[in-house]
């Protein structure tokens, strides 16, 4: 969903625009105050902010900024910027957005990777440490290796990935 933060008289058309070029409902908010409240109550994807304002109401802009949440801010300088240009902006941001979302995602799993594989190493030498304990009864034991074979069983997984 894109809020679209502008007091321009084409506000309406601009947001039938983009929820026509996106395929993404929007919103239109005529000034900040109205932008905040809906901050507030719908979370958002995008943000289309209306330079203007930030430049003539920057207090408020502000405290907009910090009611974004996870929406992807998007300035536009609506007194130059035509339609057209409008919705190339914001496809642009869209297509950022899902990059800079997709290696995030990557790299977030790699993370994961990374320390599972330290805590399966980490188990798996703690169970050949115990098993290598004198005089430890046999149902230990059993269970030692039980935990061991399921360790390497989930190594393998991680490693095929």
């Amino acid at each position: 969903m894109i809020l679209l933060i502008t007091p321009s008289a084409r506000g309406q058309q601009c947001s039938d625009s983009l929820s026509a070029a996106t395929g993404q409902q929007t919103h239109w908010a005529r000034n900040l105050q109205e932008a905040a409240a809906r901050l507030r109550e719908q979370t958002y994807t995008f943000a289309v902010i209306d330079e203007f304002l930030l430049e003539t109401e920057p207090e408020e802009s502000q405290q907009v900024i910090e009611h974004l949440a996870t929406a992807f801010p998007v300035y536009v300088n609506f007194g130059v910027t035509g339609m057209e240009r409008l919705v190339r902006e914001v496809r642009a941001a869209l297509h950022r957005r899902s990059r800079e979302e997709l290696v995030a995602r990557r790299a977030v799993a790699e993370q994961m990777h990374c320390e599972m594989r330290e805590t399966l190493t980490a188990l798996l030498l703690s169970c050949e440490l115990a098993m290598s304990v004198p005089d430890v009864p046999l149902p230990a034991v059993e269970k030692i290796r039980s935990i061991d074979n399921l360790a390497r069983e989930m190594r393998l997984r991680l490693q095929a990935r």
